[in-house]
């Protein structure tokens, strides 16, 4: 069974209990790695000035304490594997819902379940949707 290593512990360690609780239930069947919880300001502009985000502090969900956003992405990480991000993404969207928690993905913000209408892929974004 995978299990969530030492940096994706403590990344995941400052995102809201509902997160948390939805990928200690991914981790259990499919291996992915935390690669973001929250931001602070430097991180979150440094982000925004990467092309990463579309907001500066304090405006992401990343910047709440606890962050209300959590990037995710399978294990091993391939950034040119879109296919295995969508297939993942199903999986955490799926098990949310099991859960009773509403999430919004980077992949279909207005959560149509049309991808090809998105302005802007995070993949690897995971929100809570409230």
């Amino acid at each position: 069974m995978p299990q969530f290593g030492n940096t994706s512990i403590r990344r995941l360690s400052d995102c809201d209990y509902r997160l948390r609780r939805v990928m200690h239930e991914v981790i259990r069947d499919f291996d992915c790695t935390i690669l973001c919880g929250h931001r602070n300001e430097e991180d979150q502009n440094e982000a925004y000035d990467k092309g990463q985000s579309k907001v500066r502090w304090p405006d992401g969900k990343h910047n709440s304490t606890p962050s209300r956003a959590v990037d995710v992405a399978p294990y091993p990480i391939d950034w040119e594997d879109h296919s295995r991000m969508y297939y993942f993404a199903g999986y955490v969207m799926a098990t949310a819902k099991r859960l009773g928690i509403k999430l919004r993905w980077g992949g279909d913000w207005d959560g149509d379940t049309e991808v090809k209408d998105n302005g802007f892929n995070d993949l690897v974004h995971f929100e809570l949707d409230e």
